[in-house]
């Protein structure tokens, strides 16, 4: 079974190291070469030898989890991916044939000692192009832990699948989902977008769509625990399923976002490729691009706040299913 690893490089610091030697590395550097581990339980006298001010059995277990991810469970042919500095790339490799682990203390470009051989790609990933659960396991605090949309991953870098083909004529649950939002007429649409703000954290989210509003149908506020407020503009519109909205579409809407605040493009389509160079093009607000499977991930998880109005109009149950 192919696995899926995410390996961060302290906030994207090392990754361009990582890159440019060709490996992917964790610290844990009061730790000699781990080359001869072969077994978890090897790791806990190594590691409490190393840290004995770590008392905690759950430190001590969280910690010992990670590095034998890293030695003993990653496997030559996995993926590994590690975000960048700017955390909208996502760089991506394949682990190479064993034995890939090597130990290199004291390297002046990466201080992270423990180090698996990974050949990387030169087209890094968009976090933005993923899918939403892909997102928000993504969001995890460990160093390295395991991905489990696998199929998700293999098809974003052109590894295929592990999934067998299709039969033609398929159930695609997100163009069902999809179709019955295209049901809604614009006004409608730009309304469930808002509740859907409303549900994913925003106050004071109003729907302000009009004629000759510059592109914004909706605004929000998002206050994080009175740590940071983000102010957003969105614009949401219905296209057939299949069309790419073109980066002069996004250009466009950034022009009516003020100073200070930030985008959102929802739709029920996709974006081409330079719409996204657009979307996170430096010196300008950052603009979100949230696809039509994407809003449909959304939806899923928030489908508890949506008004029942909506859930009778769209004909849909819990687990966004014809109802």
């Amino acid at each position: 079974m192919t696995g899926i690893w995410c390996i961060r490089a302290d906030a994207g610091k090392y990754a361009q190291a990582f890159l440019n030697g060709a490996y992917a590395g964790i610290g844990w550097e009061r730790m000699a070469d781990l080359s001869g581990v072969l077994s978890r339980d090897d790791l806990y006298p190594l590691y409490r030898a190393a840290y004995p001010e770590d008392e905690s059995k759950i430190v001590v277990g969280q910690q010992v989890g990670q590095l034998a991810r890293f030695v003993i469970d990653m496997k030559a042919g996995d993926t590994v991916i590690t975000p960048d500095a700017n955390t909208e790339l996502l760089h991506h490799g394949i682990v190479e044939p064993d034995p890939s682990y090597f130990y290199m203390p004291n390297d002046p470009a990466c201080r992270y000692p423990h180090r698996r051989r990974v050949k990387w790609s030169a087209q890094p990933l968009l976090r933005s192009g993923l899918s939403v659960p892909l997102q928000n396991t993504l969001r995890s605090s460990l160093t390295i832990f395991g991905i489990s949309q696998i199929d998700e991953v293999l098809q974003l870098t052109g590894q295929g699948s592990l999934s067998p083909a299709p039969h033609t004529g398929a159930y695609d649950p997100y163009k069902a989902v999809l179709d019955q939002i295209l049901t809604l007429d614009d006004k409608e649409f730009e309304i469930l977008v808002g509740h859907l703000l409303t549900a994913l954290g925003f106050e004071g989210s109003e729907v302000v769509g009009k004629v000759g509003d510059g592109g914004v149908d909706a605004t929000g506020e998002l206050n994080i625990a009175n740590l940071a407020k983000v102010k957003v503009f969105v614009q949401a519109k219905r296209y057939k399923v299949g069309t790419k909205i073109s980066a002069s579409t996004v250009r466009q809407l950034r022009q009516a976002i003020p100073f200070g605040g930030q985008g959102a493009f929802i739709t029920t389509a996709g974006f081409q490729k330079a719409a996204f160079d657009v979307a996170l093009e430096p010196g300008f607000p950052r603009i979100g691009l949230i696809n039509g499977s994407q809003l449909v991930d959304l939806l899923v998880e928030h489908w508890g706040d949506i008004p029942s109005e909506f859930k009778d109009r769209l004909g849909l149950k819990s687990g966004l299913v014809l109802a």
